[in-house]
């Protein structure tokens, strides 16, 4: 069998391509790394305070009164980052909700996970921000309707400028000249009497 006469494959027979142009569309719909670098910051700033460190044996607990404030604001920056995935219409107001929390950060927890969120968490709301959909060309039926009234006029004039009758017409209306070596056509001059009388072309015209 050829390349020719071989059976295309169906999408699903390859589902790492069909994964892979999803993914695609999806990333290219919404602030998808505005809202990834949302929820690598909340990550630090959720970890730190409720983690327990072994440093030569001795066990460190940094779980403090700010331990509140840091979850939530953990929390709030990956809802965040999910909200600008799957509701880009509210991309201005999580990018600068963003953006207030990752500054309130600093002093609250930890500064800012020891600033391992502050870097993503201003990125990334600048980036929630910053995004816009990619326009797309919408024709509404007026705007098609003028289109082809337009072309439809353009095909009427260029008929009428190459139209024969028309040419002939205008051919009809130029006068005669004559050839070489014919006489001229008489001309004729008013009479007394109101009509006209044939002048002979070597004669001389009577002026008055």
């Amino acid at each position: 069998m050829s390349s020719a006469t071989a059976e295309p494959r169906p999408e699903h027979r390859n589902p790492a391509g069909w994964l892979w142009r999803s993914f695609r569309e999806f990333r290219r719909t919404r602030p998808f790394w505005g809202g990834l670098l949302a929820m690598v910051a909340g990550g630090p700033i959720l970890y730190f305070p409720y983690a327990h460190l072994s440093l030569g044996g001795v066990t460190i607990a940094m779980s403090t009164t700010a331990g509140a404030g840091s979850l939530i604001i953990g929390v709030l920056l990956i809802l965040l980052g999910f909200t600008a995935w799957f509701q880009p219409a509210v991309r201005i107001f999580a990018g600068v909700a963003t953006t207030l929390l990752t500054l309130v950060s600093i002093p609250v927890s930890n500064l800012a996970g020891f600033g391992m969120a502050l870097l993503p968490g201003l990125i990334g709301g600048g980036l929630m921000m910053a995004w816009a959909p990619v326009p797309q060309a919408v024709e509404t039926a007026e705007t098609v309707e003028t289109a082809e009234e337009y072309r439809a006029a353009e095909t009427a004039g260029a008929a009428e400028a190459v139209d024969p009758a028309a040419a002939e017409a205008a051919t009809a209306r130029i006068p005669a000249v004559p050839a070489q070596g014919e006489p001229p056509a008489e001309d004729t001059a008013p009479s007394a009497a109101g009509g006209t009388v044939p002048q002979q072309a070597g004669e001389p015209k009577e002026v008055r």
